[in-house]
């Protein structure tokens, strides 16, 4: 059996190769009120724990990226396995993503996803333009986590995680 040729990368092949690696989602929100805006996400990671820092990456030139830019805070929220529509929503352009939404606030007054699986308040440690994105490394001011079962997402659909039993791996630290 051959493997297929290497090949330069292009948009759409990268898009179908990380396609292949299953990540969670998540809402990024920024701004309050009538100013309140947000995007889906499933470009998400933990960069370090002490200090908590998380790293987002926003697509260029949106508002939910203008936003985060100019308050300089952020939040997160990771959806649960039941939360596939909240993802869509926050995931079309234009549209009234917070009406009739159950949103709760934090500290910092940013709307976060009623019953998501982790919130999180953020400020902005640092940000880098890197291509169409705006890398965004958030500084964790406030967090909760209920229990639950995330939303996956893998090769363009959402999906749920299946815990196969096996024994609970430990930290690598």
């Amino acid at each position: 059996m051959s493997l297929p040729a290497f090949q330069a990368a292009n948009a759409v092949d990268m898009r179908t190769s990380m396609g292949r690696f299953t990540t969670g989602v998540a809402i990024v929100t920024s701004g309050s009120g009538d100013q309140a805006c947000g995007m889906t996400i499933s470009s998400l990671t933990s960069i370090c724990l002490d200090p908590a820092i998380l790293l987002i990456s926003l697509t260029e030139g949106s508002r939910t990226t203008d936003m985060v830019t100019a308050t300089g805070r952020f939040a997160v929220s990771i959806l649960g396995a039941r939360q596939e529509a909240i993802a869509r929503r926050f995931a079309t352009r234009g549209g009234a993503r917070f009406e009739g939404l159950d949103c709760e606030h934090g500290e910092f007054g940013l709307p976060m996803i009623k019953d998501a699986l982790v919130q999180a308040e953020c400020d902005v440690h640092s940000a880098h333009d890197v291509g169409d994105h705006r890398v965004v490394y958030g500084l964790v001011r406030n967090l909760r986590c209920r229990e639950g079962a995330g939303l996956a997402f893998y090769s363009g659909r959402f999906g749920d995680f299946h815990d196969f039993g096996h024994e609970e791996m430990p930290w690598m630290f």
